[in-house]
């Protein structure tokens, strides 16, 4: 049995005021605590499977969800095979090692080693 390089998928939501928009998300994750951090002029908010953007997000608004990856290692050499582009990465980021990659059909993900761990 093999285990799954993807240990989940965010949500992507852009939003005016992280702050207002807290609450919600957090009753719709079951109280999950919200995970609060900064990225170059975004403020993030990780609320369960939502990841809540706020602040200049134009930079970021093409990208169609993140995912939580065990290792970036086998997406990278996926990309390589199947001629997707990495166009960002992999770099250093507050929670976690990230890239950003085109898909052969166009479509934009952020992928963030997470590590073994599932929550």
């Amino acid at each position: 049995m093999t285990t799954s390089n993807i240990l989940g998928v965010l949500a992507r939501v852009l939003v005016d005021d992280l702050d207002a928009a807290l609450p919600v998300y957090r009753a719709l994750a079951e109280g999950a605590e919200p995970q609060l951090f900064d990225f170059r002029d975004v403020r993030l908010a990780r609320v369960g499977p939502f990841l809540l953007l706020s602040g200049d997000t134009a930079a970021y608004r093409d990208r169609v969800a993140t995912l939580r990856v065990r290792s970036l290692e086998p997406v990278l050499a996926t990309l390589s095979t199947h001629g997707g582009d990495v166009i960002d990465g992999p770099s250093a980021a507050p929670n976690g090692r990230r890239l950003i990659a085109r898909h052969p059909d166009g479509s934009v993900f952020e992928y963030v080693e997470s590590g073994a761990d599932s929550s």
